[in-house]
């Protein structure tokens, strides 16, 4: 299935909703499943990015209507990068 890198910066309403419910980010990986991708990993980090996901979802698509309805919310912005292992690049070129 295919892979994709999320970059995610919060805005100031979405870092009000984090300090009010610490929980968020769980809930919205829940909800990232109902949309039919599923979050592999996720980091929080400081410096350029607040979070970075890996996801995997069924096609591009998907990882679209996943990025749009994140988006539109309007506590955060992504950068959705399609990933591909290193393992599996030779074999691409």
């Amino acid at each position: 299935m295919p892979t994709y890198v999320m970059l995610t910066n919060l805005t100031s309403d979405g870092v009000q909703t984090l300090k009010n419910n610490p929980n968020r980010v769980q809930e919205v990986n829940k909800e990232v499943e109902q949309l039919g991708a599923k979050v592999l990993e996720q980091w929080a980090t400081l410096g350029q990015y607040d979070f970075i996901t890996v996801i995997e979802a069924p096609d591009d698509k998907t990882m679209t209507k996943v990025s749009v309805e994140m988006g539109s919310r309007g506590t955060m912005s992504s950068q959705t990068l399609p990933a591909i292992p290193s393992a599996e690049l030779a074999s691409t070129l």
